[in-house]
């Protein structure tokens, strides 16, 4: 963070006149019954911590994928029966929609989405995923919250850490014998809002 802070003031004192931000990874932090006061503290642990000194900044990145729900005793796992992505998170993408009402209310800047998506090769679960959460999005932008971009993660499927080729999270996919590049259903999806700039859906 100091390292930021110096960074920032140096690219502002150069050439150029562009926004200058930092990017965090970001739940959707919620409280099951009675565990109020312990989110709090997992969420300025894990969050506002960060969030805080980012006041001053041009922009904040948001990167969101999921929620977490915090009770009296901590983390809550959800249950057996609920929706998982490959990375064996619950599938919950509205989660955004809260990721980036919490970010601007501690910081008080403009909101980039810089990640966003899911693991799984189910394409019909993906487009229903960023439906939702493009959603939450755009009632985040009904509320005069300043969102200036939405980055989804990812374009091809990806080496993702310690867990490898196996999370299909782009929407490309990308054929590792030939390289051969072949566009999901979710990338026309999401050409077709970007050309559009709207959803084609209802909330």
């Amino acid at each position: 963070l100091a390292a930021h802070r110096r960074a920032f003031d140096v690219l502002h004192a150069g050439p150029g006149d562009f926004p200058v931000g930092l990017t965090l990874a970001l739940h959707d932090f919620q409280a099951a019954e009675g565990g109020e006061e312990k989110m709090t503290e997992y969420r300025y642990r894990m969050a506002d911590v960060y969030l805080e000194q980012l006041r001053d900044d041009d922009f904040v990145g948001v990167q969101n994928y999921a929620r977490m729900v915090v009770g009296p005793e901590g983390i809550v796992q959800p249950d057996g029966d609920v929706v998982k992505n490959q990375m064996g998170e619950e599938v919950y993408p509205q989660a955004l929609g809260g990721a980036i009402r919490h970010a601007v209310q501690v910081t008080g800047i403009p909101v980039y989405v810089t990640e966003n998506g899911m693991s799984t090769e189910d394409e019909t679960q993906r487009l229903d995923y960023f439906q939702r959460a493009l959603w939450s999005m755009v009632n985040c932008l009904e509320d005069d919250i300043d969102v200036r971009g939405y980055f989804c993660w990812s374009a091809f499927d990806n080496f993702e850490w310690v867990s490898g080729y196996g999370p299909k999270f782009g929407i490309i996919e990308v054929d590792r014998q030939t390289q051969e590049r072949t566009p999901k259903p979710s990338a026309h999806w999401l050409g077709n809002v970007a050309r559009t700039n709207t959803l084609g859906v209802s909330s």
